[in-house]
């Protein structure tokens, strides 16, 4: 994914400032993943977990509690949080055409880190219909079956890397339909107009979704292949008929 995939219509320089909530967004992204390694520690073996098992399961427990907690933040800002209009809205979000909903209209922490966001992003601080939809199901889809996986993974269960290709798949399809639109549309919402929310909000935060996701299909084909492998091979060295 090029950098001028995150390219803003407009051009004009932003002043970034960093703030108490800026520093609370970052750190809280930091303590959930530290939350995952803490765990994997706790209930993944060091004497018999390879690398591969434990950076599966550091990954999905992640991937879980952001959706869980961020992108649940989100549903909750954008389904709760509201604000009365002057005139009909363009969305009619909720059949309520009067009100504006969304982390805009909000006051509480989880409405301010998506305020941080959407500095970057400005969908994010609305209830844009096509990022709740997906999120709805990034939620309560995704997010289930990434804990199952996590635990899947942490009692050897090879039916993981089915599981792990499902989910892998629809979040690189999820990140797709995300900024498929905006970039269709001239990268209208994007501000990309200084490094922190280019670099580190849009691209960084964003490609994390679909490097690590490339990396499990990249495994998970290998165990695949390497599960029908060993089953021909099982098969062809069967035990030979004994001729009368």
């Amino acid at each position: 994914m090029s950098s001028s995939s995150f390219s803003s219509a407009s051009p004009a320089e932003t002043p970034l400032v960093i703030d108490q909530t800026t520093i609370l967004s970052l750190l809280s992204t930091v303590f959930l993943l530290g939350a995952a390694y803490a765990l994997s520690r706790r209930v993944q073996p060091a004497a018999t977990t390879t690398t591969t098992q434990r950076v599966l399961f550091i990954w999905h427990m992640f991937d879980a509690l952001i959706h869980f907690l961020f992108e649940g933040s989100f549903l909750y800002n954008c389904f709760f949080v509201w604000s009365s209009t002057a005139g009909p809205s363009t969305t009619n979000f909720l059949s309520q055409p009067l009100r504006r909903y969304g982390a805009n209209y909000g006051t509480s922490a989880t409405a301010q880190l998506w305020q941080e966001y959407a500095k970057a992003d400005a969908r994010w601080g609305e209830a844009d219909l096509c990022v709740v939809s997906l999120e709805i199901l990034t939620v309560f889809g995704g997010g289930p079956l990434a804990a199952w996986i996590c635990d899947m993974v942490r009692r050897g269960d090879d039916r993981v890397w089915f599981w792990a290709t499902v989910l892998a798949t629809a979040e690189l399809y999820g990140g797709f339909m995300t900024f498929a639109p905006e970039w269709l549309s001239g990268s209208l919402s994007l501000n990309t107009s200084n490094f922190m929310y280019k670099w580190v909000y849009l691209f960084f935060f964003n490609t994390l979704w679909v490097w690590i996701p490339l990396w499990v299909l990249y495994e998970a084909y290998r165990n695949i292949q390497g599960a029908f492998t060993s089953s021909a091979s099982a098969k062809s060295n069967g035990p030979v008929k004994k001729s009368n």
